[in-house]
């Protein structure tokens, strides 16, 4: 696996290594050896799927809190997501700045995103799939949220939204 960091600290861009002959390819998606030698939590509990029928549909800003702050690998496996990671560590030096990355089911590319950050997508796509893997099991009191269109981000999204939750729309400002 290529592990490439972002300008957030911890948040890295994944991709995989295929090695390739006439039945096609076969690569590593998850190695715990590869994870620890980044520095990376490595302890993963939890796996989910998020299937969103429409284009435009967005999830997100999430997080949870401690002692069940979590982190999150994410992969798009069907259809394509522009994924963000907010970050909402006080103490980092890019405190509320985010980064976002394109996932294809084509580019097979993975976001690590350490506790502490909040997630969330847009879907490029209909019928678009997204696997999470989580080093921390759901917890419903833990979980937080921001709003996708806070000011106090300026998180920059690459078409309209068409579908969200209410709740996820609804988030007060942050500041």
């Amino acid at each position: 696996m290529i592990f490439q960091g972002t300008k957030l600290p911890g948040v890295f861009q994944i991709d995989i290594e295929p090695h390739t002959d006439e039945r096609g390819f076969f690569a590593r998606s998850w190695c715990r050896k590869e994870f620890e030698e980044h520095g990376l939590n490595a302890n993963l509990v939890q796996c989910s799927i998020s299937y969103n029928t429409r284009r435009g549909t967005l999830r997100g800003m999430h997080f949870q809190t401690q002692p069940y702050a979590e982190v999150k690998i994410v992969r798009c496996t069907r259809g394509s997501i522009y994924d963000v990671v907010l970050d909402l560590r006080p103490s980092s030096d890019t405190y509320k700045n985010w980064v976002a990355i394109v996932l294809t089911a084509e580019n097979r590319r993975m976001v690590y995103i350490p506790e502490g950050c909040a997630h969330g997508f847009l879907t490029l796509e209909d019928k678009t799939e997204v696997f999470y893997q989580m080093s921390e099991f759901y917890h419903a009191e833990s979980t937080r949220g921001v709003r996708w269109s806070d000011p106090a981000f300026g998180i920059s999204w690459p078409g309209k939204v068409e579908v969200i939750s209410e709740r996820d729309g609804a988030y007060p400002d942050f500041e």
